[in-house]
């Protein structure tokens, strides 16, 4: 304790190799548990995808890119389900498919999402209520499914898991964003609303705020890029999935209708510009 006081503990460590080492991994072995992801073909969605499987748990995923589903498919063992989430029917099909080939749906994960930042006065309503019914309209429809399904069953309290994607984006922004940001403020607020009605059937429901999470040319950011985050790096998509892991286990009931921001200290630290 001495030593850190004084300093002399103290190492740095260069967000270069943080950029070229592996990221770390939970070891975690779960009961068999059932997911579902949304918009789990690529980026982020895809890093939860693969957190769950090696997980050993049973993965299922939709998105909208038949493609990148396929190939994701592929590597993981996870079943991929062509959807588009916009599709009121077709996602609530989606779910009731697995409630009757699986039983329950243990975890569901909401994360697909779009953010097409426009001018507002370039922006129409259509642009508006696409974003909203991309990004905000499927956590209530994921969420109001498997409450019917578990009420269905007898309403008994059980293991489950409902965690949202929001973004830093719901108390920070940029011209042109009103889409992007009113739906993830709404998730931000839905998280709660949904955690007060779905306690009496045992179901957590938390959100994960991240910010820059680099999905594909991470060894393409510069200096500055990793310098401005108090963490000295730029975040990377396994950085959101350990945290879904982590509200998944059993033991982490007690973290209920949080908002958790994973964005390297941005939004804590103050800015001036000169």
């Amino acid at each position: 304790m001495e030593d850190y006081r004084s300093g002399k503990s103290a190492t740095t460590k260069s967000h270069r190799a943080s950029s070229t080492t592996k990221p770390g991994t939970i070891n975690v072995k779960f009961p068999p548990r059932r997911v579902f992801v949304t918009g789990g073909a690529s980026g982020i969605g895809r890093a939860i995808v693969e957190a769950f499987r090696k997980a050993d748990c049973r993965v299922a995923f939709c998105d909208i890119d038949a493609k990148a589903g396929a190939a994701t498919a592929q590597a993981t063992g996870a079943q991929f389900h062509p959807v588009d989430v916009r599709d009121v029917d077709a996602l609530e099909a989606c779910l009731n498919r697995l409630f009757n080939t699986w039983g329950d749906i243990d975890v569901i994960v909401n994360n697909v999402g779009v953010s097409n930042f426009t001018p507002l006065i370039e922006s129409t309503v259509s642009d508006f209520e696409n974003i909203l019914n991309t990004n905000l309209r499927p956590v209530f429809i994921t969420a109001r499914q498997l409450a019917l399904h578990r009420t269905n069953q007898g309403g008994t309290p059980a293991y489950g898991r409902i965690i949202n994607l929001c973004s830093t984006r719901h108390l920070q922004s940029e011209a042109g964003s009103e889409g992007y940001a009113a739906s993830k403020g709404a998730i931000a607020s839905l998280t709660h609303s949904l955690m007060m009605s779905l306690a009496p059937l045992g179901i957590t429901v938390n959100c994960i705020s991240p910010g820059w999470i680099e999905n594909y040319n991470y060894n393409n950011l510069s200096e500055s890029d990793h310098l401005q985050h108090p963490s000295q790096r730029v975040g990377r998509p396994e950085d959101i999935a350990r945290m879904c892991i982590f509200l998944a286990m059993p033991e982490n009931d007690f973290i209920n209708g949080e908002n958790i921001v994973i964005d390297g200290g941005m939004t804590r630290k103050m800015i001036y510009v000169d």
